[in-house]
């Protein structure tokens, strides 16, 4: 991985106390975001940020309580600043582009107590020129060894009634639809108990992070937060009157504190990305440039790719994830229960495999196929239940994964702990050792269910370590890790860049079987504007029996088939399924043929439009092949957007193949409605997208 540092200058300020005449600051490169730091007569530490000379986070303060320990929130006085310019340009093994550029401004002041016991704080304050960072630092220091922090309160001090694109602030789960209010109408405990959720816990009004806001002047915010290491998650406790959000932290219900840590150490980055338009947001690198540089070196291992896998087959109802055997003196016998409608045999993963091969899809996903379905839903006590290296009768892995590599077709693993944590970290040695007894480079990892110990949370510092071991983990054995859910992604893909992917978010499985109708046409258009700044989305795309009534009467996918084609562009992972049955894609060739031509490695993106919540159109060059392709989707609302294709390459004519709505499709009414035609084009070339409600367009740019 190249690394090009070109400007590094370090410049360091004395102070004994600040005061008004004296000026903490830094400004973005490009001079329109000013970040301002000081301290209160009381010595509380605070800071604000202006935007082209506007207030856009106003007056806001920071600080700690902790347990047993007075509070780090006043009686502080700054003892020395350090200011810096930095400027790299590093490579992404894979991404949404090959180059990233990492240019920020930083100030970083240091603090102390002026009264009793005297102990030092650290502030580190970041400025891009596509948002803010900062962070707290706990030095090495003789007044202070460990801290029980029991919250943090950490102010961002809003200046209007923003349009705001949240969900609640759980404790366990992201699956929750999000809902579109102004900040002061934000009521995230009428969503406590939700009847399609497996678990959650909502405490307080507060939202979960990326929550993103549009003002009435155009400006866009989205709030989260970088580098989440042993610590524990962050939610935002909303005041609605006062337009104020504060950080609060996820807990559990075993300790008296929310974050033990020892010193020194630091906190996640809190991070707003700012921007003066929508797109701008999704363009953004600030997350990912907020954390470390690759550790694990050289990880040509992972290869990107499209997989299919035995999956939606369970969630429509075809077959089951489990076998039917019983336990009995120890051991799996059959004991003429068995009921015939096992997913992961040898022969159904053989014909997926067969279908990858012939599609230009390089890897199978086979879930259900190791002991213990039988014994984990409803069970409190689930520890010990999955087994993640014996196979049930039915699926010969020896068999498989040779199948596999004769076709060139990979396995990915599947590994669902029912959230039996102890079990789980038991076995993962053995378990990743299996794989890379046969090759295989990717895990599918699961948590449903209530944490086991009982009363940790999913997103919980225990959590937490939890995940982000089982990723260090697995790169010691080769094993990229895809999660679900999962603790939210913070840009770890960076330093660990074996964490490819993650679901965190309410995913295509609920078209399957929620009870309130699926996910409407408006929700992927939010989420490429909310959980999508955080990282790489396993959402699990290209259902082309969008009714599957002969399974499911009461549901469906809620989009048309073009945009279900349009999301492998616009939802990004560097993993993206072909979710669907294999004979539903054999009965529709045409459209098929997106799906075998889509890359999945991007050396540039270009996002053309968008709105948060309406619609978005994003452009993507493929790694190695130059080639582009194209996605753009709407919500239940049509649209004729203007595309202009001025990012091709100027000398180059190419083949464009349009995937689009017919005339009369509808994502209800007619989500089958598709035309396809192909046209010459290039640099100079401008098109009208005609989407459907619920609708979308997808296009393959093929070099002549």
């Amino acid at each position: 991985m190249r690394v090009l540092v070109t400007i590094l200058i370090s410049l360091v300020l004395l102070s004994c106390n600040s005061s008004e005449d004296t000026v903490f600051e830094a400004v973005s490169s490009n001079g329109l975001l000013k970040l301002s730091f000081n301290l209160s007569d009381e010595g509380q530490p605070y800071y604000l940020v202006t935007r082209d000379n506007t207030v856009v986070i106003d007056t806001s303060f920071l600080g700690f309580e902790f347990k047993n320990a007075p509070a780090f929130d006043k009686n502080f006085v700054i003892k020395k600043s350090e200011t810096k310019t930095f400027s790299e340009t590093w490579q992404m093994p894979w991404g949404e582009q090959t180059d990233v550029i990492n240019n920020y401004r930083e100030l970083k002041v240091m603090l102390q107590e002026k009264v009793s016991p005297e102990r030092f704080l650290n502030l580190v304050f970041r400025v891009y020129d596509d948002g803010i960072g900062f962070r707290y630092e706990f030095p090495e220091q003789a007044r202070l060894k460990e801290v029980e922090i029991t919250e943090e309160h950490t102010q961002f001090n809003l200046t209007q009634d923003y349009k705001t694109f949240w969900i609640p602030g759980d404790w366990d789960i992201y699956e929750h639809l999000y809902s579109t209010t102004k900040l002061s109408e934000i009521d995230a405990l009428k969503y406590v108990d939700h009847v399609n959720l497996a678990q959650t816990y909502i405490p307080e009004n507060a939202v979960n992070t990326p929550v993103t806001m549009v003002g009435d002047d155009g400006i866009h915010l989205s709030f989260h937060e970088a580098a989440l290491v042993d610590y524990s998650g962050m939610t935002l406790k909303v005041d609605t009157e006062n337009l104020n959000l504060e950080s609060h932290l996820v807990g559990s219900r075993n300790t008296d504190y929310k974050v033990k840590r020892s010193l020194p150490f630091y906190t996640p980055w809190r991070t707003v990305q700012i921007a003066g338009n929508a797109p701008d947001l999704i363009a953004s690198n600030l997350i990912v440039n907020l954390n470390e540089p690759n550790k694990l070196g050289d990880i040509s291992w992972f290869k990107p790719m499209k997989y299919t896998g035995v999956w939606w087959e369970m969630h429509l109802g075809k077959s089951s994830w489990d076998y039917g055997m019983e336990m009995v003196d120890g051991e799996w016998v059959d004991t003429g229960k068995a009921h015939g409608r096992h997913g992961a045999t040898t022969e159904n993963v053989k014909r997926f495999i067969d279908f990858s091969a012939e599609n230009n899809i390089g890897g199978v996903l086979v879930e259900g196929w190791n002991t213990g379905w039988e014994r984990w839903i409803g069970f409190e006590d689930r520890e010990g239940v999955f087994d993640f290296v014996s196979t049930y009768p039915d699926y010969d892995i020896d068999e498989v994964v040779r199948y596999g590599k004769e076709k060139g077709v990979d396995i990915i693993m599947h590994h669902e702990t029912s959230s039996a944590t102890e079990t789980y970290e038991k076995q993962q040695d053995a378990a990743y050792a299996l794989m890379q007894k046969y090759g295989m480079h990717a895990v599918k990892s699961g948590y449903v269910g209530k944490i086991l110990p009982k009363g940790e949370y999913h997103h919980g510092q225990h959590m937490v370590n939890k995940y982000n071991n089982a990723a260090i983990k697995a790169a010691k054995y080769e094993v990229a890790v895809n999660a679900h859910e999962p603790i939210k992604a913070t840009g770890l893909r960076r330093t660990y860049p074996n964490i490819i992917s993650r679901e965190g978010l309410r995913g295509q499985e609920f078209n399957a079987w929620a009870e309130d109708g699926g996910n409407p046409p408006e929700h992927l258009p939010i989420v490429a504007f909310t959980r999508m700044l955080s990282g790489p989305i396993d959402f699990t795309p290209g259902i082309f029996n969008i009714k599957f009534d002969e399974y499911k009467t009461e549901n469906q996918v809620n989009t048309t088939l073009a945009q279900q084609l349009a999301l492998y562009v616009v939802i990004y992972s560097p993993i993206q399924m072909a979710a669907d049955l294999v004979e539903h894609y054999e009965a529709n060739p045409e459209p098929l043929e997106f799906i075998k031509d889509v890359g999945v490695d991007w050396e540039a993106t270009r996002i053309l439009n968008g709105e948060v919540g309406d619609y978005v159109t994003i452009a993507r060059k493929e790694r190695l092949t130059g080639n582009w392709f194209l996605g753009s989707i709407t919500d239940e609302n049509s649209r004729d957007l203007e595309v202009s294709f001025d990012f091709l390459d100027a000398s180059q004519e190419y083949t464009a193949t349009i995937y689009k709505d017919a005339k009369d499709a509808h994502w209800n009414n007619n989500p089958l409605g598709l035309d396809i035609e192909k046209i010459m084009i290039n640099s100079n070339t401008k098109l009208n997208l005609n989407l459907a409600e619920g609708g979308g367009c997808a296009i393959s740019i093929i070099k002549n």
